[in-house]
Formats: C-alpha cells, structure tokens, sequence
C-alpha cells in the first residue's frame, strides 16, 4: 500500500499546485485583459486637457447612445459605454433633452448628466416641415411656426445669406429653391435667425444626398439634380412606401424608350393645384412642367421628398412597368406594362371611386 500512496499523494500535490499556479494566473489575466479593454474615463480622458470650455448640440430625438458619442467625441467624457451605462442605470434616458449645452472637457459623468437634467443652456423649440410641400408652401409652415413672416424667409434663399451645393445657378426666385430643404422635425434656439433656420433645412438635404450612393442613376446618364427632380415627383405621386421603387421604375422606363412621362402632379404642380384627377383641357396647360406636352424631366423638383423617395430614384428595380394606377383607398398603386390592362384599373378605381 505505501509504495502506491505516496506516488499518488505527490500526483495530487501536483494537481494541486498546477490548479493554483492556473488560478493565479486567470486571477493576473482577467486583471491585465480588463485593463486593456474596459475603458475608463482617467485613461481615456488622460489625452484631453481637462477644464476646456466646450458647446454640444444635441439634435432633437437623438438617442442616450448617440449623446454619448457626441459627448466623447467633445472630450467632455472618456467613454461613452460609461456614460450610456450610467444613464441607463439612474433611468435617465428619457430625460437627455436636444439642445445646446454649454459642458467642459473631463466631466465627471454624474456632473455631465446633471447637466442635461438641468436643460439646454438656450431655450429651443421644433420645426416641422412635411414632406411633399412646395417651397412656397415650406415659406408658409415655417412662418405659421415662428416669430417671421413669409418674406423674411424670401429674402433669406434670395440674398445668399442661404447656401446650397445643390443649387446649380445662383437662385433667381425662390422656385430655384424647390425642393432643396429637406423635410423634417428641427430643433432652434429661440434667438434663431430666418437664414440660420432655412441653413439648417438645405445642409441637412444636402447630407441626405450625400449619403445615397447615385452610380446607378449617374450610369443611366442622370445629374444628381434630376434624381432629386425625379424625387420629387415619386414624392408628390405615392403615398405608401412600397410604391416608391416602382414609380421609380416607371419613371426611367418611359424616359428609356422616349415617352412623355405624362405624370398628372406635375400638371398640378404648374397650374399651382392641388387634387386628383385632371380634365382633358388641364393636360393642354402650357407651361415646360407638363410633362404631358413636354418630353424628360420638368425643370425644378415640385415639392420636397422624403429619403425613401431618394434612395427609390438612385437605384430604380428593373421592371417592364409603364403604367400605373391608384388601386386602393390607402393610396396603394398598380403597376403593370399593358396598356389594356392599366385602362382596365382605372375604370374599376373610378367605379370604386378613388378618383374622378
């Protein structure tokens, strides 16, 4: 018995020993891997000089992540999981309102979200522009929102005081400016200038562009300008999303094969109207956005689209569609390449009663 324990009493102190020496040593990595990859706000912030006053504007619905990002990006914290961690915790998310804060670099996390408890340094309030309005009726809603009226506004795109890249000619009427601010819900101080507003309304069209890719529509031998003209009238033709490619589609097809593209909101949109349905005399109106006597696209945009309306025209699906018909009362279209069958639609939609 005695010459099998004591190898085997040694194997187990082995054991033993090797455990302790793998225990030590997890003990020791876990401290030297935590170190390296659970970011503190001392080793982050130890780059950034600390005390340095710094203004962050935050945009209206951005979210506790995004605020973190801005705020780390400012160096007014070292980490933004730290931050968005704590806000998460103390139920705080909710609470981080859009605005103007006036911080320094190397906050404390608590003194930083204090802060946005506290409220915006400036008072602010919102603007919203719809989707699909003239730029006339823009003018209008933003007026009806603010302490301006609708020719200050005016003179605001007319005198330079606005710019846009999108903006081929130096405007000569505010028509130059259709469809070149984008629609959306914004946040101003109070102290907001016409300018500084409508400013705001052009560079966030021009980022929304920016940040589609045109190959396909630039490779069909388009501007980037007539892809925002085309924008605009899938916008003021559709009213569910799912409609939107496929107008697309119907646009490019029809100027592929040399056909007017006979689209009725561009007749409204010349006549300056509103509505559904045109009469026989209407689509004679003279004028060069009657895309029923006038081949391509019409000059300007007619209205302001949305994103989905963007990104529908930069890359169109391929189909054989030509026509289309308002099919339902949600405003949901048909698409088809027969010309029987399209007719066919429309008597049954007029049955039906969704247009005249």
């Amino acid at each position: 018995m005695t010459s099998f324990e004591e190898p085997r009493n040694r194997s187990v102190l082995a054991v033993v020993v090797v455990l302790a020496a793998l225990a030590g040593l997890g003990l020791a990595g876990k401290a030297m891997f935590s170190d390296l990859f659970t970011p503190t706000e001392t080793t982050v912030q130890a780059t950034a000089t600390v005390g340095v006053p710094v203004t962050v504007e935050v945009p209206a619905g951005a979210s506790a992540r995004t605020i973190a990002s801005l705020l780390q990006e400012a160096d007014v914290i070292g980490s933004a999981r730290v931050f968005e961690s704590a806000v998460e915790d103390g139920g705080y998310t909710q609470r981080l309102g859009a605005g103007r804060y006036e911080l320094t670099t190397g906050m404390a996390t608590d003194d930083v979200i204090a802060a946005f408890l506290a409220g915006p340094a400036f008072e602010t309030y919102r603007i919203t522009v719809r989707e699909g309005l003239r730029i006339g009726e823009v003018l209008t809603e933003i007026a009806n929102q603010t302490s301006y009226g609708e020719a200050d506004f005016a003179e605001a795109l007319l005198s330079g005081a606005v710019q846009s890249s999108l903006l081929e000619l130096p405007p000569e009427s505010i028509q130059d400016w259709e469809g070149l601010l984008f629609p959306d819900t914004y946040e101003f101080e109070t102290d907001a200038s016409a300018a500084s507003i409508l400013g705001k309304l052009a560079r966030t069209m021009e980022s929304r562009v920016e940040s589609i890719d045109w190959t396909a529509w630039n490779d069909r031998g388009y501007t980037i300008y007539e892809g925002l003209i085309a924008a605009s009238i899938i916008e003021a033709e559709t009213k569910v999303d799912a409609d939107r490619p496929d107008v697309a589609s119907v646009i490019v097809n029809r100027m592929d094969v040399g056909m007017p593209l006979q689209i009725d909101a561009t007749v409204l949109y010349a006549m300056d109207a509103r509505g559904i349905g045109l009469t026989l005399a209407d689509l004679e109106f003279d004028s060069p956005y009657n895309t029923y006597q006038n081949l391509g696209l019409p000059p300007t945009p007619i209205g302001g689209p949305r994103l989905a309306s963007l990104e529908a025209i930069a890359d169109p699906p391929e189909t054989d569609y030509i026509y289309y018909v308002l099919t339902a009362a949600d405003g949901s279209h048909s698409f088809t390449a027969d010309y029987n069958q399209f007719l066919t639609w429309k008597d049954q939609a007029k049955a039906e009663g969704l247009f005249p």
